[in-house]
Protein backbone atom coordinates (compact mmCIF):
# COMPACT_ATOMS: atom_id res chain seq x y z
CA UNK A 1 0.00 0.00 0.00
CA UNK A 2 1.27 3.46 -0.93
CA UNK A 3 1.69 5.81 2.05
CA UNK A 4 0.25 9.32 1.80
CA UNK A 5 1.79 12.17 3.81
CA UNK A 6 2.09 15.94 3.80
CA UNK A 7 4.94 18.37 4.41
CA UNK A 8 3.08 21.51 5.41
CA UNK A 9 -0.14 23.44 4.96
CA UNK A 10 -0.88 27.18 4.58
CA UNK A 11 -1.05 28.67 8.04
CA UNK A 12 -2.68 32.02 7.34
CA UNK A 13 -6.23 30.62 7.06
CA UNK A 14 -8.71 30.49 4.20
CA UNK A 15 -9.77 34.05 4.94
CA UNK A 16 -6.39 35.26 6.29
CA UNK A 17 -7.62 34.86 9.83
CA UNK A 18 -4.09 34.68 11.26
CA UNK A 19 -2.97 37.88 9.52
CA UNK A 20 -5.94 39.86 10.78
CA UNK A 21 -5.62 38.47 14.30
CA UNK A 22 -1.89 39.32 14.40
CA UNK A 23 -2.54 42.88 13.28
CA UNK A 24 -5.22 43.27 15.94
CA UNK A 25 -2.80 41.90 18.54
CA UNK A 26 -0.06 44.33 17.45
CA UNK A 27 -2.59 47.19 17.73
CA UNK A 28 -3.51 45.85 21.20
CA UNK A 29 -7.11 45.30 20.11
CA UNK A 30 -7.09 41.64 21.21
CA UNK A 31 -5.25 39.77 23.95
CA UNK A 32 -2.44 37.28 23.52
CA UNK A 33 -4.80 34.46 24.48
CA UNK A 34 -7.25 35.48 21.77
CA UNK A 35 -4.43 35.31 19.20
CA UNK A 36 -3.37 31.91 20.54
CA UNK A 37 -6.96 30.68 20.22
CA UNK A 38 -7.12 31.74 16.55
CA UNK A 39 -3.86 29.89 15.89
CA UNK A 40 -5.05 26.72 17.61
CA UNK A 41 -8.29 26.75 15.65
CA UNK A 42 -6.38 27.10 12.36
CA UNK A 43 -4.07 24.20 13.22
CA UNK A 44 -7.04 21.98 13.97
CA UNK A 45 -8.68 22.92 10.66
CA UNK A 46 -5.45 22.19 8.79
CA UNK A 47 -5.16 18.72 10.33
CA UNK A 48 -8.81 17.99 9.58
CA UNK A 49 -8.22 18.81 5.91
CA UNK A 50 -5.26 16.41 5.80
CA UNK A 51 -7.17 13.70 7.66
CA UNK A 52 -10.08 14.09 5.22
CA UNK A 53 -7.65 13.25 2.41
CA UNK A 54 -6.89 9.94 4.16
CA UNK A 55 -3.37 11.01 5.08
CA UNK A 56 -1.29 8.36 6.79
CA UNK A 57 0.75 11.16 8.39
CA UNK A 58 -0.15 14.84 8.85
CA UNK A 59 2.44 17.59 9.14
CA UNK A 60 3.07 18.97 12.63
CA UNK A 61 5.43 21.85 13.37
CA UNK A 62 4.71 23.58 10.06
CA UNK A 63 2.53 26.23 11.73
CA UNK A 64 4.20 29.46 12.79
CA UNK A 65 3.11 32.90 13.91
CA UNK A 66 5.70 34.52 11.64
CA UNK A 67 8.31 32.23 10.05
CA UNK A 68 9.40 28.61 10.45
CA UNK A 69 13.11 29.52 10.34
CA UNK A 70 12.62 32.05 13.12
CA UNK A 71 10.88 29.29 15.07
CA UNK A 72 13.94 27.08 14.54
CA UNK A 73 16.21 29.82 15.88
CA UNK A 74 14.07 29.99 19.00
CA UNK A 75 13.91 26.18 19.34
CA UNK A 76 17.70 25.91 19.15
CA UNK A 77 18.35 28.90 21.41
CA UNK A 78 20.21 30.77 18.68
CA UNK A 79 18.41 34.12 18.73
CA UNK A 80 20.66 37.19 18.30
CA UNK A 81 22.32 38.20 21.57
CA UNK A 82 21.91 41.88 20.66
CA UNK A 83 18.23 41.72 21.68
CA UNK A 84 19.11 40.64 25.23
CA UNK A 85 16.29 38.05 25.32
CA UNK A 86 16.44 34.70 27.10
CA UNK A 87 15.64 32.10 24.43
CA UNK A 88 14.35 29.70 27.09
CA UNK A 89 11.82 32.23 28.41
CA UNK A 90 10.93 34.06 25.21
CA UNK A 91 7.53 35.75 25.27
CA UNK A 92 5.29 36.05 22.23
CA UNK A 93 5.85 39.81 22.28
CA UNK A 94 9.63 39.28 22.19
CA UNK A 95 9.22 36.71 19.40
CA UNK A 96 7.52 39.33 17.23
CA UNK A 97 10.21 41.88 18.10
CA UNK A 98 12.86 39.55 16.67
CA UNK A 99 11.00 39.65 13.36
CA UNK A 100 9.84 43.27 13.42
CA UNK A 101 12.44 45.07 15.52
CA UNK A 102 11.90 47.36 18.51
CA UNK A 103 13.02 50.79 19.66
CA UNK A 104 16.49 49.47 20.51
CA UNK A 105 17.21 46.87 17.83
CA UNK A 106 16.57 46.51 14.12
CA UNK A 107 14.70 43.40 12.97
CA UNK A 108 16.56 40.27 11.90
CA UNK A 109 17.21 40.30 8.18
CA UNK A 110 14.76 38.67 5.78
CA UNK A 111 15.49 37.16 2.38
CA UNK A 112 13.80 34.89 -0.14
CA UNK A 113 13.37 31.21 0.64
CA UNK A 114 15.28 29.71 -2.28
CA UNK A 115 13.51 30.76 -5.50
CA UNK A 116 10.06 31.24 -3.97
CA UNK A 117 8.29 34.48 -3.07
CA UNK A 118 8.27 33.45 0.59
CA UNK A 119 10.72 35.34 2.81
CA UNK A 120 12.38 33.83 5.86
CA UNK A 121 14.14 35.35 8.87
CA UNK A 122 17.88 34.83 8.30
CA UNK A 123 19.68 33.21 11.27
CA UNK A 124 22.49 35.35 12.71
CA UNK A 125 25.52 33.27 13.67
CA UNK A 126 28.95 34.08 15.03
CA UNK A 127 31.97 32.13 16.22
CA UNK A 128 30.53 32.31 19.74
CA UNK A 129 27.01 31.09 18.91
CA UNK A 130 25.74 28.44 21.31
CA UNK A 131 22.67 26.25 21.00
CA UNK A 132 20.15 25.10 23.59
CA UNK A 133 16.93 23.18 22.96
CA UNK A 134 13.47 24.58 23.60
CA UNK A 135 11.01 22.10 22.07
CA UNK A 136 7.93 23.55 23.78
CA UNK A 137 6.30 24.94 20.61
CA UNK A 138 6.64 21.67 18.71
CA UNK A 139 5.54 19.57 21.68
CA UNK A 140 2.47 21.74 22.20
CA UNK A 141 1.40 21.24 18.57
CA UNK A 142 2.16 17.53 18.81
CA UNK A 143 -0.11 17.23 21.85
CA UNK A 144 -2.89 19.06 19.99
CA UNK A 145 -2.57 16.70 17.03
CA UNK A 146 -2.72 13.65 19.31
CA UNK A 147 -5.84 15.02 20.98
CA UNK A 148 -7.40 15.35 17.55
CA UNK A 149 -6.62 11.70 16.82
CA UNK A 150 -4.37 12.23 13.80
CA UNK A 151 -1.05 10.49 13.21
CA UNK A 152 1.58 13.20 13.35
CA UNK A 153 4.84 13.51 11.48
CA UNK A 154 6.89 16.45 12.82
CA UNK A 155 8.59 18.49 10.10
CA UNK A 156 11.80 20.37 10.91
CA UNK A 157 14.53 22.07 8.90
CA UNK A 158 17.71 20.00 8.90
CA UNK A 159 20.93 21.09 10.61
CA UNK A 160 23.00 21.50 7.45
CA UNK A 161 20.43 23.64 5.65
CA UNK A 162 19.95 25.65 8.86
CA UNK A 163 23.61 26.63 8.92
CA UNK A 164 23.78 27.12 5.16
CA UNK A 165 20.94 29.65 4.99
CA UNK A 166 22.23 31.71 7.93
CA UNK A 167 24.83 34.45 8.03
CA UNK A 168 27.94 34.70 10.18
CA UNK A 169 28.00 38.37 11.15
CA UNK A 170 31.63 38.17 12.21
CA UNK A 171 32.77 36.38 9.05
CA UNK A 172 33.39 33.10 10.87
CA UNK A 173 32.84 29.63 9.39
CA UNK A 174 29.21 28.56 9.87
CA UNK A 175 30.11 24.89 9.40
CA UNK A 176 32.35 25.09 12.48
CA UNK A 177 29.10 25.34 14.49
CA UNK A 178 27.83 21.94 13.34
CA UNK A 179 29.42 20.04 16.22
CA UNK A 180 27.64 22.35 18.69
CA UNK A 181 24.32 22.16 16.85
CA UNK A 182 24.01 18.40 16.40
CA UNK A 183 23.57 17.55 20.12
CA UNK A 184 20.52 19.85 20.15
CA UNK A 185 19.02 17.99 17.19
CA UNK A 186 19.81 14.67 18.86
CA UNK A 187 18.10 15.86 22.04
CA UNK A 188 15.04 16.93 20.02
CA UNK A 189 14.79 13.51 18.35
CA UNK A 190 14.96 11.82 21.76
CA UNK A 191 12.19 14.08 23.07
CA UNK A 192 10.01 13.27 20.05
CA UNK A 193 10.70 9.55 20.39
CA UNK A 194 9.61 9.73 24.04
CA UNK A 195 6.31 11.22 22.79
CA UNK A 196 5.74 8.17 20.58
CA UNK A 197 6.68 9.80 17.28
CA UNK A 198 7.56 7.23 14.61
CA UNK A 199 8.74 9.42 11.70
CA UNK A 200 10.35 12.87 11.59
CA UNK A 201 10.70 14.72 8.30
CA UNK A 202 13.98 16.64 8.15
CA UNK A 203 14.01 19.18 5.31
CA UNK A 204 17.38 19.72 3.63
CA UNK A 205 16.55 21.76 0.51
CA UNK A 206 20.15 22.89 0.00
CA UNK A 207 20.69 19.43 -1.49
CA UNK A 208 19.28 20.88 -4.73
CA UNK A 209 22.11 23.45 -4.83
CA UNK A 210 25.77 23.03 -5.70
CA UNK A 211 27.68 21.90 -2.62
CA UNK A 212 31.44 21.85 -2.17
CA UNK A 213 33.14 18.93 -0.46
CA UNK A 214 33.00 20.53 2.99
CA UNK A 215 29.22 20.89 2.89
CA UNK A 216 28.75 17.43 1.41
CA UNK A 217 30.88 16.02 4.21
CA UNK A 218 28.71 17.92 6.69
CA UNK A 219 25.72 15.84 5.60
CA UNK A 220 27.52 12.60 6.30
CA UNK A 221 28.75 13.93 9.66
CA UNK A 222 25.30 15.10 10.68
CA UNK A 223 23.26 12.04 9.78
CA UNK A 224 25.77 9.50 11.02
CA UNK A 225 25.49 11.20 14.40
CA UNK A 226 21.68 11.30 14.28
CA UNK A 227 21.08 7.78 12.94
CA UNK A 228 21.12 6.03 16.33
CA UNK A 229 17.97 7.68 17.66
CA UNK A 230 14.69 5.81 17.95
CA UNK A 231 12.72 7.82 15.39
CA UNK A 232 12.85 7.18 11.66
CA UNK A 233 14.19 10.08 9.59
CA UNK A 234 12.80 11.11 6.20
CA UNK A 235 15.26 13.57 4.65
CA UNK A 236 13.38 15.81 2.21
CA UNK A 237 14.56 18.01 -0.64
CA UNK A 238 12.55 20.27 -2.92
CA UNK A 239 12.68 23.19 -5.39
CA UNK A 240 14.98 21.52 -7.90
CA UNK A 241 17.10 18.60 -9.03
CA UNK A 242 19.68 16.80 -6.95
CA UNK A 243 22.15 16.39 -9.81
CA UNK A 244 25.57 15.67 -8.23
CA UNK A 245 23.99 15.24 -4.78
CA UNK A 246 21.83 12.23 -5.70
CA UNK A 247 24.37 9.66 -4.53
CA UNK A 248 24.96 11.63 -1.33
CA UNK A 249 21.23 11.68 -0.46
CA UNK A 250 20.65 8.04 -1.38
CA UNK A 251 23.43 6.87 0.91
CA UNK A 252 22.67 8.92 4.01
CA UNK A 253 21.97 6.60 6.97
CA UNK A 254 18.26 7.48 7.17
CA UNK A 255 15.04 5.50 6.75
CA UNK A 256 13.76 7.39 3.73
CA UNK A 257 14.17 10.32 1.36
CA UNK A 258 11.75 12.71 -0.31
CA UNK A 259 12.35 14.39 -3.67
CA UNK A 260 10.49 17.04 -5.64
CA UNK A 261 9.19 15.00 -8.57
CA UNK A 262 7.71 18.11 -10.20
CA UNK A 263 10.94 20.08 -10.56
CA UNK A 264 13.25 17.10 -10.14
CA UNK A 265 11.41 14.37 -12.01
CA UNK A 266 14.66 13.14 -13.54
CA UNK A 267 15.94 12.32 -10.03
CA UNK A 268 13.33 9.66 -9.39
CA UNK A 269 14.54 6.70 -11.45
CA UNK A 270 18.24 7.16 -10.56
CA UNK A 271 17.24 7.25 -6.89
CA UNK A 272 15.23 4.05 -7.28
CA UNK A 273 18.41 2.38 -8.49
CA UNK A 274 20.63 4.00 -5.85
CA UNK A 275 18.46 3.49 -2.77
CA UNK A 276 19.07 0.41 -0.61
CA UNK A 277 16.10 -1.97 -0.59
CA UNK A 278 15.03 -1.01 2.95
CA UNK A 279 14.64 2.73 2.34
CA UNK A 280 11.42 4.60 1.62
CA UNK A 281 11.20 6.85 -1.43
CA UNK A 282 8.73 9.72 -1.11
CA UNK A 283 7.91 11.46 -4.39
CA UNK A 284 6.37 14.92 -4.47
CA UNK A 285 3.98 14.51 -7.38
CA UNK A 286 1.59 17.44 -6.82
CA UNK A 287 3.06 20.90 -7.42
CA UNK A 288 3.12 22.71 -4.09
CA UNK A 289 3.86 26.04 -5.73
CA UNK A 290 1.22 26.62 -8.38
CA UNK A 291 -2.56 26.80 -8.46
CA UNK A 292 -3.41 24.61 -11.47
CA UNK A 293 -5.00 21.18 -11.45
CA UNK A 294 -2.64 18.24 -11.86
CA UNK A 295 -2.97 15.93 -14.85
CA UNK A 296 -3.83 12.86 -12.82
CA UNK A 297 -3.82 10.44 -15.78
CA UNK A 298 -0.34 11.49 -16.86
CA UNK A 299 0.92 11.31 -13.27
CA UNK A 300 -0.48 7.81 -12.80
CA UNK A 301 1.12 6.70 -16.08
CA UNK A 302 4.60 7.06 -14.59
CA UNK A 303 3.65 6.36 -10.96
CA UNK A 304 2.08 2.93 -11.54
CA UNK A 305 5.31 1.21 -12.70
CA UNK A 306 7.09 2.87 -9.77
CA UNK A 307 4.50 1.58 -7.31
CA UNK A 308 4.79 -1.90 -8.76
CA UNK A 309 8.53 -1.85 -8.25
CA UNK A 310 8.68 -0.23 -4.80
CA UNK A 311 5.48 -1.51 -3.21
CA UNK A 312 5.14 -0.30 0.39
CA UNK A 313 8.35 1.70 0.05
CA UNK A 314 6.61 4.28 -2.16
CA UNK A 315 5.23 7.36 -0.40
CA UNK A 316 3.24 10.17 -2.05
CA UNK A 317 3.31 13.84 -1.08
CA UNK A 318 3.17 17.33 -2.55
CA UNK A 319 6.46 18.49 -4.05
CA UNK A 320 6.99 20.78 -1.04
CA UNK A 321 4.97 22.44 1.71
CA UNK A 322 1.66 23.83 0.48
CA UNK A 323 2.29 27.12 2.27
CA UNK A 324 3.00 28.67 -1.15
CA UNK A 325 -0.60 28.33 -2.42
CA UNK A 326 -4.00 29.67 -1.30
CA UNK A 327 -5.97 27.56 1.15
CA UNK A 328 -9.29 26.56 -0.39
CA UNK A 329 -10.89 27.11 -3.78
CA UNK A 330 -14.28 27.03 -2.10
CA UNK A 331 -13.54 30.54 -0.81
CA UNK A 332 -13.63 31.76 -4.42
CA UNK A 333 -17.20 30.52 -4.85
CA UNK A 334 -18.57 32.75 -2.10
CA UNK A 335 -20.82 35.66 -2.89
CA UNK A 336 -18.74 38.60 -4.06
CA UNK A 337 -15.80 36.46 -5.20
CA UNK A 338 -14.34 37.74 -8.47
CA UNK A 339 -13.15 34.43 -9.93
CA UNK A 340 -15.59 33.11 -12.51
CA UNK A 341 -16.69 29.50 -12.70
CA UNK A 342 -14.71 28.52 -15.80
CA UNK A 343 -11.34 29.57 -14.43
CA UNK A 344 -12.24 28.15 -11.04
CA UNK A 345 -12.74 24.74 -12.64
CA UNK A 346 -9.09 24.68 -13.73
CA UNK A 347 -7.61 25.44 -10.32
CA UNK A 348 -6.48 23.50 -7.27
CA UNK A 349 -5.61 25.28 -4.03
CA UNK A 350 -4.18 23.52 -0.96
CA UNK A 351 -7.37 21.67 0.02
CA UNK A 352 -7.91 20.55 -3.59
CA UNK A 353 -4.28 19.41 -3.86
CA UNK A 354 -4.81 17.22 -0.80
CA UNK A 355 -7.72 15.61 -2.61
CA UNK A 356 -5.67 15.11 -5.78
CA UNK A 357 -3.16 13.18 -3.71
CA UNK A 358 -5.96 11.16 -2.14
CA UNK A 359 -7.15 10.19 -5.64
CA UNK A 360 -3.65 9.22 -6.76
CA UNK A 361 -3.00 7.13 -3.66
CA UNK A 362 -6.31 5.32 -3.96
CA UNK A 363 -5.75 4.68 -7.67
CA UNK A 364 -2.36 3.10 -6.88
CA UNK A 365 -3.76 1.05 -4.01
CA UNK A 366 -7.09 -0.03 -5.52
CA UNK A 367 -6.83 0.62 -9.27
CA UNK A 368 -8.07 3.48 -11.45
CA UNK A 369 -11.63 2.15 -11.51
CA UNK A 370 -11.91 2.99 -7.81
CA UNK A 371 -11.57 6.70 -8.64
CA UNK A 372 -13.14 6.71 -12.10
CA UNK A 373 -15.47 9.63 -11.36
CA UNK A 374 -12.62 11.79 -10.02
CA UNK A 375 -10.39 10.96 -13.01
CA UNK A 376 -13.21 11.73 -15.44
CA UNK A 377 -13.81 15.12 -13.79
CA UNK A 378 -10.09 15.91 -13.84
CA UNK A 379 -9.86 14.95 -17.51
CA UNK A 380 -12.82 17.19 -18.39
CA UNK A 381 -11.37 20.17 -16.51
CA UNK A 382 -8.01 19.86 -18.26
CA UNK A 383 -9.70 19.52 -21.65
CA UNK A 384 -11.82 22.60 -20.92
CA UNK A 385 -8.72 24.64 -20.19
CA UNK A 386 -6.94 23.48 -23.34
CA UNK A 387 -9.96 24.34 -25.53
CA UNK A 388 -10.81 27.66 -23.94
CA UNK A 389 -10.20 30.78 -26.06
CA UNK A 390 -8.78 32.31 -22.86
CA UNK A 391 -5.88 29.91 -23.22
CA UNK A 392 -5.81 28.97 -26.90
CA UNK A 393 -6.22 32.02 -29.15
CA UNK A 394 -6.65 31.02 -32.84
CA UNK A 395 -5.23 34.37 -33.98
CA UNK A 396 -2.04 33.83 -32.01
CA UNK A 397 -1.73 30.26 -33.28
CA UNK A 398 -2.12 31.48 -36.88
CA UNK A 399 0.51 34.18 -36.36
CA UNK A 400 2.97 31.68 -34.89
CA UNK A 401 2.32 29.23 -37.70
CA UNK A 402 3.05 31.98 -40.24
CA UNK A 403 6.46 32.45 -38.64
CA UNK A 404 7.37 28.74 -38.90
CA UNK A 405 11.00 28.33 -39.82
CA UNK A 406 11.60 32.06 -40.04
CA UNK A 407 13.72 32.30 -36.89
CA UNK A 408 16.20 29.71 -38.12
CA UNK A 409 16.50 31.32 -41.56
CA UNK A 410 16.86 34.77 -40.01
CA UNK A 411 19.65 33.49 -37.81
CA UNK A 412 21.50 32.10 -40.79
CA UNK A 413 21.05 35.28 -42.78
CA UNK A 414 22.19 37.51 -39.92
CA UNK A 415 25.38 35.54 -39.36
CA UNK A 416 26.25 35.14 -43.01
CA UNK A 417 26.34 31.36 -42.80
CA UNK A 418 24.47 28.40 -41.36
CA UNK A 419 27.54 27.24 -39.44
CA UNK A 420 28.03 30.48 -37.48
CA UNK A 421 26.50 30.29 -33.99
CA UNK A 422 26.53 34.10 -33.76
CA UNK A 423 23.48 34.25 -35.99
CA UNK A 424 21.25 32.25 -33.65
CA UNK A 425 22.41 34.40 -30.75
CA UNK A 426 21.66 37.59 -32.65
CA UNK A 427 18.16 36.38 -33.41
CA UNK A 428 17.53 36.16 -29.68
CA UNK A 429 19.43 39.30 -28.70
CA UNK A 430 17.59 41.40 -31.24
CA UNK A 431 14.84 42.01 -28.68
CA UNK A 432 17.23 43.76 -26.29
CA UNK A 433 16.54 47.21 -27.75
CA UNK A 434 12.86 46.84 -26.84
CA UNK A 435 13.85 47.10 -23.19
CA UNK A 436 14.56 50.82 -23.65
CA UNK A 437 11.55 51.41 -25.87
CA UNK A 438 13.53 51.92 -29.07
CA UNK A 439 13.71 49.64 -32.11
CA UNK A 440 17.18 50.44 -33.30
CA UNK A 441 17.33 47.60 -35.80
CA UNK A 442 14.21 48.31 -37.81
CA UNK A 443 13.95 52.10 -37.60
CA UNK A 444 12.00 53.61 -40.46
CA UNK A 445 12.56 50.48 -42.50
CA UNK A 446 9.98 48.67 -40.41
CA UNK A 447 7.37 50.88 -41.96
CA UNK A 448 8.77 51.00 -45.48
CA UNK A 449 9.80 47.43 -46.21
CA UNK A 450 6.43 45.78 -46.70
CA UNK A 451 8.00 42.48 -47.73
CA UNK A 452 9.91 41.98 -44.48
CA UNK A 453 8.28 39.86 -41.78
CA UNK A 454 8.27 41.13 -38.17
CA UNK A 455 10.65 38.46 -36.90
CA UNK A 456 13.35 39.32 -39.43
CA UNK A 457 16.30 41.64 -38.74
CA UNK A 458 17.67 44.25 -41.14
CA UNK A 459 21.25 43.89 -39.94
CA UNK A 460 23.48 41.46 -38.02
CA UNK A 461 24.10 41.80 -34.30
CA UNK A 462 27.51 43.44 -34.71
CA UNK A 463 25.88 46.36 -36.51
CA UNK A 464 22.98 46.62 -34.09
CA UNK A 465 25.33 46.54 -31.07
CA UNK A 466 27.18 49.64 -32.31
CA UNK A 467 23.92 51.52 -32.77
CA UNK A 468 22.73 50.51 -29.30
CA UNK A 469 26.02 51.61 -27.71
CA UNK A 470 25.87 54.98 -29.47
CA UNK A 471 22.27 55.59 -28.41
CA UNK A 472 22.55 54.50 -24.77
CA UNK A 473 26.09 55.85 -24.21
CA UNK A 474 26.62 53.71 -21.10
CA UNK A 475 29.97 53.03 -19.41
CA UNK A 476 31.53 49.59 -19.53
CA UNK A 477 29.94 48.49 -16.24
CA UNK A 478 26.69 50.45 -15.84
CA UNK A 479 25.07 50.56 -12.41
CA UNK A 480 21.36 50.41 -11.65
CA UNK A 481 18.92 49.00 -9.12
CA UNK A 482 15.96 46.70 -9.55
CA UNK A 483 14.04 47.95 -6.44
CA UNK A 484 11.85 47.62 -4.58
CA UNK A 485 12.60 50.31 -2.03
CA UNK A 486 11.47 49.75 1.55
CA UNK A 487 8.37 51.41 2.91
CA UNK A 488 9.32 54.37 5.07
CA UNK A 489 7.65 55.58 8.25
CA UNK A 490 6.25 58.46 6.18
CA UNK A 491 4.65 56.08 3.68
CA UNK A 492 3.11 53.96 6.41
CA UNK A 493 1.79 57.07 8.17
CA UNK A 494 0.23 58.40 4.96
CA UNK A 495 -1.45 55.03 4.33
CA UNK A 496 -2.85 54.89 7.86
CA UNK A 497 -4.13 58.46 7.59
CA UNK A 498 -5.68 57.79 4.19
CA UNK A 499 -7.35 54.59 5.37
CA UNK A 500 -8.73 56.42 8.42
CA UNK A 501 -10.15 59.18 6.24
CA UNK A 502 -7.90 61.90 7.67
CA UNK A 503 -5.99 62.29 4.39
CA UNK A 504 -7.89 62.74 1.12
CA UNK A 505 -7.02 61.08 -2.19
CA UNK A 506 -5.16 64.11 -3.53
CA UNK A 507 -3.09 64.43 -0.37
CA UNK A 508 -2.27 60.72 -0.40
CA UNK A 509 -1.24 60.82 -4.07
CA UNK A 510 0.95 63.87 -3.43
CA UNK A 511 2.64 62.08 -0.51
CA UNK A 512 3.36 59.02 -2.64
CA UNK A 513 4.73 61.13 -5.51
CA UNK A 514 7.06 62.89 -3.11
CA UNK A 515 8.37 59.54 -1.87
CA UNK A 516 8.91 58.39 -5.47
CA UNK A 517 10.76 61.62 -6.24
CA UNK A 518 12.91 61.14 -3.14
CA UNK A 519 13.89 57.64 -4.29
CA UNK A 520 14.88 59.01 -7.69
CA UNK A 521 16.92 61.82 -6.12
CA UNK A 522 18.75 59.31 -3.90
CA UNK A 523 19.72 57.23 -6.93
CA UNK A 524 20.88 60.31 -8.81
CA UNK A 525 22.94 61.42 -5.82
CA UNK A 526 24.59 57.99 -5.78
CA UNK A 527 25.48 58.53 -9.47
CA UNK A 528 23.73 55.40 -10.74
CA UNK A 529 23.82 55.15 -14.51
Amino acid sequence: MTTLHFSGFPRVGAFRELKFAQEKYWRKEISEQELLDVAKDLREKNWKHQAAANADYVAVGDFTFYDHILDLQVATGAIPARFGFDSQKLTLEQYFQLARGNKDQFAIEMTKWFDTNYHYIVPEFSAGTTFRLDASRLLEQLAEAKAQGVKAKPVIIGPVTYLAIGKARDGSDRLALLDRLLPVYAELLDVLAAEGVEWVQVDEPILVTELDKAWQHAFNTAYHQLKSHRVKLLVATYFGQLQDNAYLLANLPVAGVHVDAVRGRDDVLPLVNLLPSHKVLSVGVIDGRNIWKTDLDATLDWLEPLAKKLGDRLWLAPSCSLLHVPVDLASEADEGASLDAEIRSWLAFAVQKLDELRVLARALNEGRDAVKAELDANRAALASRRRSPRVTDPAVQAAVKALDGAIASTARGASGGAGDATGSVSARQGHASAAVGVDIDRGEAAGTDGGRRPDQRLSPHAVRAKKQAALLNLPAWPTTTIGSFPQTAEIRLARREHKAGRLDDAGYEAAMKEEIARCVREQEALDLD
